[in-house]
């Protein structure tokens, strides 16, 4: 997957094949903007800032992170926003839901005391979105330095 969509291509993706998704994610932007949240962007995305200490979900060209100052979280929910362009509809039944499933179980092991055997971008779908949109960053930087 080549993490260098351009800005058209990624609209209309995200409001074509993957509507599903980028629905889910519009119903939440806008509950956020009524209950007084700030939208940012990184990459095409745009996100809020919710909470403390507890990672991020992206909904298409939308995504929700904690108040932490991670630039890799950023990159990471913003790669699943490029999943989104790929995978369309089925995006949540490839990605979102397997995601938030192992997110939670992950949570409820070390609720018990026990640590996850392996890192959290051990399984494809979590690695992926992490390169995605760490490459789509750094690639974004130098367009803008003009590299």
């Amino acid at each position: 997957m080549n993490p260098r969509i351009s800005k058209g291509k990624y609209y209309a993706l995200s409001f074509t094949w993957g509507l599903l998704t980028t629905t889910a994610g519009l119903l939440v932007a806008l509950i956020m903007l009524i209950t007084g949240h700030k939208p940012h962007r990184w990459g095409y995305a745009w996100y809020f800032e919710a909470g403390r200490r507890w990672g991020g979900a992206s909904l298409g060209p939308v995504f929700i992170k904690d108040r932490t100052d991670s630039e890799h979280i950023k990159n990471h929910e913003f790669g699943h926003s490029i999943q989104n362009c790929y995978f369309g509809l089925l995006m949540p039944f490839l990605v979102s839901i397997p995601s938030s499933v192992r997110f939670h179980a992950r949570n409820v092991m070390r609720l018990f005391g026990k640590r996850p055997k392996t890192p959290y971008d051990s399984v494809w779908f979590e690695r992926q979105a992490t390169e995605l949109g760490t490459e789509f960053i750094t690639w974004q930087r130098g367009q803008k330095d003009g590299k």
